[in-house]
């Protein structure tokens, strides 16, 4: 698993063995992951969404604790896939990482608590499957703006993003910020730590 530019964002390659009949993957190794993270990943719900080319889905986090951590992967089509932090006092707050996940690389992406993640599909029919380490809970979910210059993401260039009403409508980075609605860096490090301790 390698480090992204974002602090607790990890890019998972795994060996994909292929021959006449097909291909087969390990996409999910759960003793590599808790190696890396330092902690088991406690799997509570698997999500999967198909999303027409240009759809961008997000920025979505969750308050921690105990927040959402994610395990992607883009089962058919292509992604790009794009960690963001949001931890206020994080050394790489606002800062996000990007990577292509697609069914020909079968790469995924590990998000911990407290990141944001968004993603558009490249492709019509992008079929992205994720594991979450929490229950959706829609009191504690938030998003913000993906299209907030602030946030710097380059989406892609050849296709207008098309966004849910709710994503359109999510605040800037500043705007969530001033509300108090992002995670706190400090708070996020104390509950790795807890789980990291069970």
């Amino acid at each position: 698993m390698i480090p992204l530019s974002v602090d607790g964002a990890f890019l998972f390659s795994p060996r994909v063995h292929g021959d006449n009949r097909g291909s087969f993957h390990e996409w999910f190794q759960g003793d590599a992951l808790r190696e890396r993270i330092g902690h088991r990943f406690g799997l509570a719900q698997a999500n999967c969404s198909v999303s027409a080319r240009g759809v961008v889905r997000g920025v979505h986090f969750a308050d921690v604790p105990p927040g959402q951590a994610k395990y992607v992967s883009c089962v058919r089509g292509a992604i790009l896939d794009v960690a963001v932090d949001l931890r206020v006092g994080s050394p790489t707050f606002g800062e996000h990482a990007v990577a292509r996940l697609d069914e020909d690389n079968r790469d995924c992406v590990y998000l911990a608590e407290g990141l944001g993640h968004a993603f558009q599909a490249l492709t019509d029919d992008a079929t992205v499957v994720y594991l979450c380490s929490a229950p959706y809970a829609p009191g504690r979910e938030h998003g913000i703006d993906p299209l907030d210059p602030a946030l710097g993401i380059e989406w892609a260039a050849d296709v207008a993003p098309v966004l849910s009403a709710k994503d359109a409508a999510a605040p800037s980075l500043a705007d969530a910020r001033a509300a108090g609605l992002l995670p706190d860096h400090a708070a996020c490090e104390r509950y790795r730590a807890e789980l990291g301790a069970r």
